[in-house]
């Protein structure tokens, strides 16, 4: 046995006792956790395929739906004026909230709490916010006035809120209301406005049109990344794998064909067969979030029409079959799985997420291709953010010694002001709306979603090519404010033995109560 010297630091300090920041993978290939799961108990992996298994190029693909949504509007009686706007990707976030009732994009926390509002593209600020929000708080239960852009494919339509209302507000041929715009008899309310938008995109999506030119130009919108037949290849050896998508056979053939077909490129090490080979089960026109409840008729796929067989099929699980409708629950059945065997991956946080998570408890992740910026800024600005905790920290010095019975009152006006500086600052290096996650300190709405309802999230699914099958995804420990922000008492520093380890003082009681997820049973046992 060699001397501590020989078998190097990280032995000399013995098992656990490392830098776990020197254990973590490059960022951009990182899974991030936030519950617990292993890999090897999971039976069954399960993709969505639009935004997930096929990621759509940006902003070229929302240059083109944003386009076609421009033309419908003024097919059914817009001004055409509104052609003139092009689609800026820096403008719009997942996760806003649109208010049908005063026609404002909002950016919230998780309670309501207002964090950014728009007028077009008139962020207000102060008296004007306290003017149509007197709490700078919103009723999210009220889901007739205000409507959560949660999906990728919102990006386009958040966008589109905004230009109709820079438009109409700056149009001398209308009158501004408060809650929409007045022209000679006619009365345009912000919520018609919403309504006629989301017909638009209705039509957009539903008749064929998007779907129609993407295939035209595949190379242009679609990516294309020869990791992932290798990927899936990988997973059918360990697992079943299944395709859950809201797409009609047709669209996803199409789709499928060019992920998976590299016969013209030197891949030695992509096999190449067909792509319904990669599966064991094809679910298509699924109707999320309706498939996670009662569900639709389950057919089946005639591949060589495209069309779709009468009958309700109710045979075995066929090999390279392709079904339409069903339920999750018919594809438990058909696979022979239960709810945690199955692993999902979907971008839809209700859709695919959510509903997956509460009503099957099938465990989760969640694809944020925002992830990547979201790092690049987290790490770039990192001097943002400590400026902000030092600001932070100089508040509470400047109360430290103070108590009920102290007269002095701090003059704080200058550290509030440039709390709000350093802040914006830090939203406009994300985009004009900021970051998808935080407004400063304060997590958004959709962080609080994925945190709740994701097991685990990345910038993309193929992230599961740098983990072996077997790996423990652990969880850090879930601080309260009063665990956070207390340091635990630290023994006799002499005795070494029973000393605190770094990472004690930093997150917590290793012998505290395992944190449980949102079905109530215990997390999986084991060390990362």
């Amino acid at each position: 046995m060699g001397s501590e010297s020989q078998r190097g630091p990280a032995a000399a300090r013995g098992p656990g006792q490392g830098d776990p920041r020197a254990l973590r993978r490059d960022c951009q290939h990182r899974i991030f956790v936030n519950r617990s799961l292993a890999l090897e108990k999971i039976k069954c992996f399960g993709f969505d395929m639009d935004y997930t298994l096929a990621m759509y190029k940006s902003p070229d693909y929302e240059e083109l739906a944003f386009a076609l949504l421009l033309e419908h509007l003024v097919a059914i009686g817009y001004p055409p004026e509104i052609l003139a706007y092009k689609y800026d990707p820096t403008f719009p976030t997942r996760g806003l909230v649109f208010d049908a009732l005063y026609g404002n994009l909002l950016k919230v926390d998780s309670h309501g709490n207002l964090l950014v509002c728009a007028h077009g593209f008139r962020f207000l600020k102060g008296a004007e916010i306290l003017h149509y929000y007197p709490n700078k708080f919103i009723q999210r239960d009220d889901m007739k006035r205000f409507h959560i852009l949660n999906t990728l494919f919102n990006l386009t339509e958040a966008h589109l809120y905004a230009c109709l209302v820079d438009f109409f507000t700056n149009c001398s041929r209308y009158v501004n209301c408060d809650t929409g715009y007045k022209h000679g008899n006619l009365f345009m309310s912000f919520r018609s406005m919403f309504q006629d938008v989301r017909e638009a995109m209705d039509h957009v999506h539903l008749s064929g049109c998007l779907k129609e030119k993407t295939l035209e130009n595949l190379e242009k919108y679609v990516v294309k990344d020869p990791r992932v037949p290798l990927l899936l290849s990988r997973m059918k050896e360990v697992g079943k794998v299944f395709l859950a998508t809201n797409s009609d056979y047709t669209y996803t053939d199409a789709i499928m064909s060019y992920l998976f077909d590299f016969s013209n490129e030197d891949k030695a090490d992509v096999p190449r067969r067909p792509w319904r080979s990669y599966f064991d089960l094809i679910v298509v026109d699924t109707r999320k979030p309706l498939f996670f409840a009662e569900g639709t008729v389950l057919r089946q796929v005639d591949t060589d029409t495209g069309k779709l067989r009468i009958g309700t099929y109710t045979g075995p699980l066929q090999h390279c079959a392709v079904y339409s409708g069903g339920s999750s629950d018919v594809v438990c059945d058909l696979l022979g799985v239960k709810g945690k065997d199955i692993l999902y991956m979907g971008d839809h946080i209700f859709g695919d997420i959510l509903k997956s998570k509460k009503r099957q408890g099938w465990r989760t992740f969640l694809v944020v291709p925002e992830l990547a910026r979201e790092l690049q800024v987290w790490t770039e600005k990192s001097e943002l953010f400590e400026e902000l905790r030092s600001l932070d920290l100089f508040l509470a010095e400047l109360y430290q010694h103070l108590d009920s019975g102290s007269s002095e009152r701090p003059d704080i006006s200058s550290i509030k002001r440039r709390i709000q500086k350093v802040t914006h600052e830090m939203d406009m290096c994300y985009g004009k709306m900021g970051s998808l996650f935080r407004c400063g300190s304060r997590q958004t709405l959709f962080a609080n979603q994925l945190m709740r309802y994701a097991d685990l999230y990345a910038a993309s699914f193929i992230n599961f090519l740098y983990y072996p099958f077997s790996y423990l995804f652990r969880a850090p420990p879930v601080l309260m404010a009063h665990e956070s922000t207390v340091e635990h008492s630290h023994r006799d520093s002499g005795d070494a033995s029973t000393a605190l380890p770094p990472w004690l003082v930093q997150h917590g009681d290793p012998h505290q109560q395992v944190p449980q997820d949102s079905s109530g049973e215990e997390e999986d046992d084991g060390e990362a």
